[in-house]
Parts: C-alpha cells; structure tokens; sequence
C-alpha cells in the first residue's frame, strides 16, 4: 500500500493531466500571453516613438495628428484592461471580470474606429507633404507612399479581424466560455504587427514583402497554442475559426503586395 501511495503521489506530481501544475497554467497561460503582448508593444513602440518625436523637435518630420496619440492610448488601454481581465480569472474574481467586461468592449469598438481613421489620416499627411515638397525630397516621400499602400493591406486585416475575433469572443462569453476566453487573447495579436515592424533588429522581410510580420503574429499565440495542443491533446475550435479567417487576408496580401493593380487600389480608397 505504501509502494502504491508513493507511485501516485510521483503521478500527480510529474503528470501535466489533472495536476495542481496544469490547473494553474491553465489560468495563467493567459495572463502570460497578455503580458506578452504588453511586452512586444513596449519594445517596438517606445524606442520608435522617442525616435521619431526627436525627429519632430528637429524639424525632420512633421508632427504627430491628434488621432494618433487618441490610438495610442486606447490601444493601451485595451491591452492592460485585456491583461487586468485575464488576471481577475486567474485568480478567482470572476464576479468583477464579468462586472466590468463591457468596457472591453466599448474599448474595442473606439480602437476600431480611431483606426479607420488614423490610417487615412497618416496617408493623407505623407501625401500632402509629396505635393508640397520641392522636386529633391519628393523620391523619399513617393517611397514612402508606395509603402504605406502595401501596409494599408495589413491595416485592413488588422481591423477586421480585431473586430471579428473581439465579436465572436463576446458573443460566446456565456454559452461557451473556452472559446470566449482564446478569442479574447487571439483578436489583439491580430494587431501586432504594427510593433513588429519598428523592430529592425529582428528578421525583416518589410517592405519586399508580409511574411515576417504575419509569421511574428502567429509566434505572439503560439504559447497559448502549444500548452492548448500538449494539455487538450488536440486543437481547439478557436484555432481552426482563427485560421478560416486569418488565411485569406494573408493570402490576398502576398498576392496584392506591391502590385500596380494594387497600388492604383489604395490611391483610389484613400480618394487620390
């Protein structure tokens, strides 16, 4: 009996399956992955910001519009009330998780409508300024323009799927609350490749082409994803929406990316 007490206390010990272990990581896995999220913004935000704002005080680029700071913020906001939330589950206070779980959503809603505004905003300025500019600065600023077409292709994506994933999860918070919760930390990394491209010193396939920061999105989920498929033994239904939805909008951008078909596209959206 007391060979057969040792064995079971070495299982419950070393086995991920019903463990006091993995019944934690289940909670915290999500508290890691908005942390993370939180992380990679920093990283690819604040250098770029303190940069660019120096280049403002010197007269090398004009100034930031208002509806970028209010993006800012509001993406901030959503990403530690995403990180607050996890956390009230991880611990317990899933009472004042579902008190203020509308905020959330209002939250989404004015960062999905800022940034359809800020992305013609940002365009018209670069455009404003070609038009202006003497005949030496215009090649930087034309570059510069060709470029933001192809990023308007990520922009679109980013938005869409942002409002659709934050949708779906809202959607499915009380019938079905393990989607709800992987939708809820899916939808923002929709987002991130804006971070991942101010940061030079990783592996850049920009402005040739999407692929690293569409690749840079999916490594963000991809904790999430391997404890789900090595603690479930199998690939929960978010993951197979997420793919249905994400691939299609990867697809159209490799095919679109720096095309005159799509160049010509972007001007007429943005009303050039």
């Amino acid at each position: 009996m007391a060979t057969v007490a040792a064995s079971s206390g070495r299982s419950e010990i070393d086995c991920l399956s019903g463990t006091p272990r993995a019944h934690a990581l289940d909670r915290w896995i999500y508290v890691l992955s908005a942390s993370l999220f939180v992380i990679i913004v920093l990283i690819g935000f604040i250098p770029d910001s303190l940069m660019k704002i120096e280049m403002v005080k010197a007269g090398q680029r004009a100034p930031f519009p208002p509806i970028l700071h209010v993006h800012a913020v509001l993406m901030g906001s959503y990403l530690l009330f995403l990180l607050s939330q996890t956390w009230l589950v991880a611990t317990g206070r899933t009472g004042w998780h579902r008190t203020i779980g509308p905020i959330g959503g209002l939250l989404a809603i004015a960062l999905i409508s800022v940034g359809f505004i800020l992305a013609p905003t940002m365009y018209h300025q670069v455009a404003d300024g070609l038009q202006a500019a003497p005949a030496q600065a215009k090649a930087p600023l034309e570059a510069l323009l060709l470029r933001l077409d192809n990023i308007l292709l990520l922009q679109t994506q980013a938005g869409v799927l942002f409002g659709l994933f934050v949708a779906l999860g809202l959607a499915a918070r009380n019938r079905d609350p393990g989607f709800h919760k992987r939708m809820m930390i899916i939808a923002p990394a929709m987002a991130l490749g804006a971070a991942f491209a101010r940061m030079p010193w990783i592996p850049q396939t920009i402005p040739d082409s999407p692929l690293s920061l569409q690749i840079y999105q999916m490594l963000a989920i991809a904790p999430l994803f391997a404890w789900d498929v090595m603690r479930n033994r199998r690939v929960h239904q978010a993951y197979i929406v997420l793919a249905a939805a994400y691939l299609p909008f990867a697809v159209a951008a490799h095919l679109l990316w720096d095309t005159p078909g799509w160049h010509g596209t972007a001007r007429a959206i943005m009303g050039l």
